[in-house]
């Protein structure tokens, strides 16, 4: 009689494993750009981990709250890199006295500061195991770093493979319109094009130089730098309050004077016999001859 082959039922048998996700790191500011590159490449398969940069001088297209919410909607993990202290702080003002590779019409170093995110990307990425590394740069969209030589100088000098799905789709220019489009078919809000990052301000190039130049930039100093008007006066940085809000960021530092009705707060790097009269220059009234005195020390 022939025997037949008994089929092994063992319940301890393995299962087959299921292969690991592919993965990805996107470069996320929250913009429009970031958040389709966040859904193009989870419709390729993609677990996403979105690598938001908070960086001194802004530059972030939404304020950190909407960029959550997209990222849970979403279903992404969201890591947070934090510029604006410690030794990312230090690193990245270093970049900005002495730019690599030039600078914009403000003191913008685009080129130096996009190699500064990537190359703290390829960290995190490296650390853990994510092989692709994603932005959602446009070619000809930014004229600093979004032209075809700049991303030339910015993947030799990082080193290793950037991946731009929008640019993959042949997007380019500045026109908003196929973003748009996606963004309708992915079913994305996104907030409007707005803010921008404080350095390509022109008219701020002055005050910024110096303030760097005589390291007056520091952690505890940093809200200082985007408010208020600015003086150099024997030695001394001064900051004079516009409003009132502005007054309340003043008002935190030791070194200050207080405002009163009509009166700005005023802070002061160190003690001067001056900071009394600016004080009076900039009260409220007809005091335009006594603030001519000071337009010579004006950053």
């Amino acid at each position: 009689m022939k025997k037949v082959a008994q089929v092994n039922r063992n319940p301890e048998t393995p299962k087959p494993r299921n292969p690991k996700p592919k993965r990805a790191l996107v470069l996320y500011s929250g913009g429009l750009d970031s958040r389709l590159v966040v859904r193009i490449l989870q419709d390729q398969g993609y677990e996403i981990t979105a690598l938001y940069f908070n960086l001194p001088f802004g530059c972030g297209c939404c304020n950190l709250s909407c960029n959550f919410h997209f990222a849970q909607s979403s279903q992404v993990k969201m890591i947070i890199k934090d510029v604006t202290k410690g030794e990312l702080l230090k690193e990245y003002l270093s970049i900005l006295k002495k730019p690599k590779h030039g600078i914009g019409s403000g003191i913008n170093p685009c080129k130096d500061c996009k190699i500064f995110m990537f190359k703290k990307a390829k960290e995190y990425a490296d650390e853990y195991g994510i092989k692709i590394i994603a932005t959602g740069e446009v070619p000809g969209q930014r004229p600093m770093s979004q032209t075809e030589s700049a991303q030339k100088i910015i993947d030799a000098e990082c080193g290793f493979k950037i991946t731009r799905p929008l640019a993959d789709l042949g997007i380019h220019g500045r026109s908003r319109k196929i973003q748009m489009e996606l963004a309708e078919k992915y079913k994305i809000k996104y907030p409007s094009p707005g803010g921008g990052c404080f350095l390509c301000e022109k008219i701020h190039s002055k005050k910024l130089k110096h303030l760097l130049q005589k390291n007056l930039i520091t952690e505890e100093t940093l809200p200082l730098t985007m408010i208020g008007r600015h003086f150099a006066i024997d030695d001394t940085w001064l900051v004079v309050a516009r409003n009132e809000k502005e007054s309340e960021t003043i008002s935190k530092f030791k070194n200050h004077i207080p405002g009163k009705k009509g009166t700005p707060s005023i802070y002061f790097s160190k003690e001067s016999r001056k900071t009394l009269e600016l004080q009076r220059a900039y009260s409220t009234g007809d005091n335009e001859e006594l603030r001519a005195k000071f337009n010579k020390y004006k950053l």
